[in-house]
């Protein structure tokens, strides 16, 4: 298995390790989450803001405040938390969230998330599971992953950095904010993209599954929009999940290392006054 990416094989015959802690991070609040109708045996449910947000501020939780809530999940310094992703986006948010608060040497993230488990048929349980409460001691912070809104306006015009938009086609192009299956377009107050942004759809990264495609045809994509390894490259989409997928497969797959995700993202952009937006 890769140190970042298990397949859905490789979990299947893992199942009863108990040093494993399957924790689902889904997109839906508890009383939508596809979790509570089957989830990988042993799964623990999480919604996303809950693990990955400050419990008032739109930023990132302290190192000690994510070793409670990894704690109340079940884990400790012994476990290795498989991150399952509905859909596998939120699970790639969680890995980079944990890599910011020192947590990465516990964590994977299972390829393809949810989708794939069931799209291949492997085992899904209703059972809720017993989780003892654990210490795990807080890791050390991290945020050079991580890029702000005035650190990216101050790049537009350099010619090393590539600038990934891994929106939907009509995000990218101003036809909407939010995706097309979203119903209420939504998400910030102008329509656009950042000025000189590339577009790469995110869905091209992944097969029909959603697994990650293989590492030639990751690079292919990539070299489609100018990444070299000499690349200062920034990953931003609407609210910075997807934009996560094209910083771990650069990352984590690939082996790039100066990738930085903006997680202000469109949200933020394209509501702040004054920021340049194109069409």
């Amino acid at each position: 298995m890769n140190a970042a990416l298990i397949s859905p094989d490789w979990l299947s015959q893992h199942l009863d390790d108990p040093r494993l802690v399957i924790v689902e991070v889904s997109s839906k609040p508890r009383d939508e989450a596809e979790y509570f109708h089957g989830h990988v045996p042993g799964g623990r449910y999480v919604f996303w803001k809950d693990l990955c947000w400050h419990d008032t501020d739109r930023e990132f939780p302290e190192p000690g405040v994510m070793a409670r809530r990894l704690g109340a999940l079940g884990v400790d310094a012994e476990s290795t938390v498989v991150l399952v992703g509905d859909p596998i986006q939120f699970a790639t948010y969680a890995f980079w969230v944990l890599s910011m608060t020192g947590f990465e040497p516990h964590a994977v993230v299972l390829d393809g998330g949810r989708r794939a488990w069931v799209e291949q048929g492997r085992p899904l349980t209703t059972k809720l599971p017993s989780v003892a409460l654990c210490e795990v001691e807080p890791g050390r912070t991290d945020t050079s992953s991580r890029v702000g809104r005035d650190e990216v306006r101050a790049g537009l015009n350099r010619p090393e950095r590539v600038l990934i938009d891994l929106r939907t086609p009509e995000e990218y192009t101003g036809e909407r904010v939010s995706g097309p299956l979203v119903p209420f377009d939504h998400g910030a107050e102008r329509k656009g993209r950042i000025p000189g942004a590339r577009h790469l759809f995110y869905e091209r990264l992944l097969r029909p599954d959603g697994t990650f495609k293989d590492r030639e045809a990751l690079r292919v994509e990539f070299a489609s929009v100018g990444v070299d390894h000499e690349s200062d490259i920034v990953c931003y989409c609407r609210l910075s999940h997807r934009a996560t997928l094209g910083w771990f497969a650069l990352t984590r797959l690939l082996g790039h290392d100066n990738v930085r995700v903006y997680d202000g993202s469109w949200t933020e952009w394209g509501s702040v006054v004054g920021f340049p937006i194109e069409r």
